[in-house]
C-alpha cells in the first residue's frame, strides 16, 4: 500500500520525519508527500500564499534534502512531490516549474472557483442556485483541462466542491461521465482521497455514485489520505484499504503510473 498524497511542514502538515515514522508504523510500504505549490501569477493566489505560507515553490529543494536525509533512515518508500494549483489559464508556468523541479511525480488539483477556496463556504453560501450550478459546471470543465494537460501524474480529490454544502450534490452524471471520458483518455490517475472521511463530509473523494462510474469506465485509482498529521495516516490507511477489497480494487503504484506516462 503506497499513499501518494500527504503534507508536512513545508505546506500545512506536521514535520516531516513524524510523518514519516507514522508512514511506517502504518505499515505502508511507501509515502509520497506532496506540499501544497502554487506559481499562478494571480495576484489572489499571491495573497494566498503569504497568508499561509505555502511556498514550495521556493523550498522545494530545501525539502529535498530533508526526504533524502531521511530515506536513510528507514525501511519504506519516501516519495518527493508536489500538490499543485491548476488552472488552464497558467498552464505554462505550471510546466515550466514542473520541469524545473523534477519531482518524482506532481499530483493536480482545482482549489479555486470565482476567486476563491473551495473550502470558503461563506463565498458560495448567498449564490442563488443557479450560478452555484453554473460554478460546478466551471469545476468539472477545469478538472478536465487538468486531465487532459498531462502535466500530473496524479488528479487530487477529484470531486473537491463535495466538500462545501454549498456545492454539495450539484454534480450531475453528465459532470461524471465528461471526467471519466477524459480519464479514461489520459495518462493521469484519480486518487481515492481519504482526507475528509472521517470528519464531518464523512465520505472518501470521488463519492459513492462518482467513483461507481469511473470503476465502470474501467478507470484506474491510487491513493491519498491526504494526512496532514501523524495520528491520521492509521486510520485513513485502514478505512481506504477496506474500500479496495469492498470493491476489489487494486490501486495502482508509481512505477505503473510512469509507464502508462511513457
Amino acid at each position: 500500500m503506497y499513499d501518494y498524497h500527504a503534507h508536512t511542514n513545508y505546506s500545512d502538515g506536521a514535520f516531516l520525519r513524524w510523518m514519516v515514522e507514522a508512514a511506517a508504523d502504518a505499515g505502508l510500504d511507501g509515502i509520497g508527500f506532496a506540499d501544497h505549490c502554487n506559481v499562478s501569477p494571480d495576484s489572489t493566489a499571491r495573497r494566498h500564499k503569504r497568508a499561509f505560507g505555502f511556498n514550495l515553490d521556493l523550498t522545494y529543494e530545501r525539502r529535498r534534502e530533508a526526504i533524502e536525509a531521511v530515506r536513510d533512515e528507514v525501511a519504506i518508500d519516501v516519495f518527493d512531490a508536489a500538490e499543485m494549483d491548476y488552472d488552464p489559464a497558467h498552464e505554462g508556468a505550471i510546466a515550466e516549474f514542473l520541469d524545473d523541479a523534477g519531482f518524482d511525480y506532481a499530483v493536480g488539483s482545482v482549489h479555486d472557483l470565482d476567486g476563491a477556496n473551495v473550502h470558503t463556504r461563506s463565498h458560495f453560501a448567498d449564490k442563488p442556485e443557479s450560478e452555484r450550478r453554473d460554478l460546478v459546471d466551471r469545476y468539472f470543465e477545469k478538472l478536465v483541462a487538468l486531465i487532459d494537460s498531462e502535466l500530473f501524474a496524479i488528479a487530487a480529490h477529484p470531486d473537491l466542491i463535495e466538500r462545501n454544502p454549498h456545492l454539495r450534490g450539484l454534480a450531475t452524471e453528465d459532470h461524471y461521465a465528461a471526467v471519466a471520458d477524459a480519464f479514461r483518455g489520459s495518462r493521469t490517475v484519480p486518487e481515492i482521497n481519504a482526507g475528509r472521511l472521517l470528519d464531518d463530509y464523512g465520505e472518501f473523494h470521488p463519492a459513492p455514485a462518482f467513483l461507481d462510474r469511473l470503476v465502470d469506465a474501467g478507470v484506474d485509482v491510487t491513493v491519498g489520505t491526504d494526512s496532514h498529521a501523524p495520528d491520521e495516516i492509521a486510520p485513513r490507511v485502514r478505512e481506504v484499504e477496506a474500500e479496495l477489497d469492498r470493491r476489489g480494487l487494486d490501486s495502482v503504484q508509481l512505477d505503473e503510473i510512469a509507464t502508462k506516462r511513457a
